[in-house]
Order: C-alpha cells, then structure tokens, then sequence
C-alpha cells in the first residue's frame, strides 16, 4: 500500500512539474483542490513571502487573518530554506 502512495505521489508532483504555463497551473489546481483549498494555499505562500523579506508575525497575522499556527508552521520551513525558499527565490519575490 505504501508503494501506491508514494507511486500516486510521484505522479502528482510530475504533473505538477509538467505544468508550463499559469493558465495550465490553475486549471490543473482547481481540478484538483477546492476554492478554499486554492486560497488557502495561496495564503500560505504570501505568508512566507512576507516573512522571508522580514515581516513579524503581528502584522502577517493582522493583515491576514492567518492563524498564529499557520504562521509558526510556515516560518519554520521558511526558516529551513526549504520550498518556499526555493520558489522565492525562483520567483525573485524575495528582497
């Protein structure tokens, strides 16, 4: 069983890695994930954003209503230089 996961979640990240183009990439999301999984996920990324170019958590919280648990979460991995780094940096949305 662990194989098929992990099978189902190499495909998922390959067609993700597939993806050329933003029309594509929202097409691809809002077939696979609800609106409010989108947005929440979205939220996620600007708040690392946010943090990773020296924001404090006050002001993400109270611009954001994100919770002070979805803060902490995502400044860990900001803080490991992880993902959200990586597409930062990608992105050149970092300082």
């Amino acid at each position: 069983m662990g194989e098929t996961k992990n099978e189902a979640v190499r495909n998922l990240l390959s067609a993700i890695c597939s993806i050329d183009n933003i029309g594509d990439a929202k097409e691809f999301l809002e077939d696979l994930c609800t609106a409010k999984e989108i947005n929440d996920m979205a939220q996620r990324f600007d708040t690392a954003i946010k943090l990773y170019n020296g924001a404090n958590y006050l002001n993400v919280s109270s611009e954001s209503g994100i919770s002070s648990a979805t803060i902490s979460r995502v400044n860990k991995c900001v803080k490991k230089n992880g993902g959200y780094v990586k597409a930062i940096k990608k992105l050149g949305l970092g300082k």
